[in-house]
């Protein structure tokens, strides 16, 4: 039993020497919000641990020339986009291995797939939008612009639209489309905690008949070349017919005037 009490004693005493000697970092800001520039800061305190050195990763990426080898870094944001919003980490090679993350935050940046989609009448169109940044939207809406103002499209309120979304990207279905009614502004929305954004689709519907008008074009245009050629071969019939009048008569002619001569020779030998 003592020698039981005497273990636990020394495991005791080897955690608390372990934890005393903990590494600890801290970091500056450990959030970022909506801002344009931003510096971030780590300082790697209260460790016995020998450093190797220390980098800088974005979503799990290493940062290029972020590598140091001082128990202090720092990171320089001076343009803050929706690309640069995510998850930095300062990462300090202990052993080991200790890091903070600190997180920048930046409105959903989202964007059209296409600012301009089109369709046949009676069929479907789906129309998408997608979100960068970080952190990505919570909520996605659609809106339809008539007369000026948005008007929400409900999912599952009827057969006519049908919404699909995942965090990154929104789909908007529009069946059974109409040239009277569906052609117009499309607007998609994505919201996340620090606001909203959003982009336009423009859709047009062709008329069910828009598939025959290549082919109704080619047809238009043999029946243009048969009537202009047919209208050439009218007109050149005569002017053969007279050149082979022409090419006719010259040989009579030829004969006649070598009979006269014939004529002439006898009569100088009469005489």
């Amino acid at each position: 039993m003592k020698l039981l009490w005497a273990v636990s004693a020394l495991l005791l005493g080897c955690w608390r020497a372990n934890a005393s000697t903990a590494p600890t970092i801290v970091a500056d800001p450990l959030e970022v919000s909506n801002q344009t520039s931003a510096v971030l800061s780590c300082n790697l305190t209260e460790s016995s641990l020998p450093i190797k050195g220390s980098h800088w990763l974005h979503d799990g990426k290493l940062i290029k020339d972020s590598k140091s080898a001082a128990a202090y870094t720092v990171l320089h944001l001076d343009k803050i986009t929706h690309s640069s919003g995510g998850k930095y980490e300062c990462v300090f090679l202990t052993d080991p291995e200790v890091k903070q993350t600190i997180e920048v935050k930046t409105l959903p940046h989202v964007a059209a797939s296409k600012h301009s989609e089109h369709g046949n009448e009676n069929s479907k169109v789906v129309m998408a939008c997608v979100s960068h940044g970080y952190p990505l939207p919570t909520d996605w809406n659609w809106f339809k612009e008539e007369d000026g103002s948005q008007t929400p499209i409900i999912n599952g309120t009827s057969d006519k639209y049908e919404i699909k979304s995942t965090p990154n990207k929104t789909t908007l279905t529009v069946n059974d489309l109409s040239i009277e009614n569906d052609i117009g502004h499309y607007v998609c929305s994505g919201t996340n905690e620090l606001g909203t954004t959003s982009d336009k689709i423009y859709l047009r519907v062709r008329s069910r008949l828009a598939a025959l008008w290549p082919f109704l074009g080619i047809v238009a245009e043999v029946i243009i070349l048969v009537t202009i050629i047919f209208i050439y071969e009218k007109r050149r019939k005569p002017d053969e017919v007279t050149d082979d009048d022409d090419s006719g008569a010259a040989p009579l002619k030829s004969n006649s005037t070598e009979n006269h001569k014939d004529k002439n020779v006898r009569q100088r030998n009469s005489n």
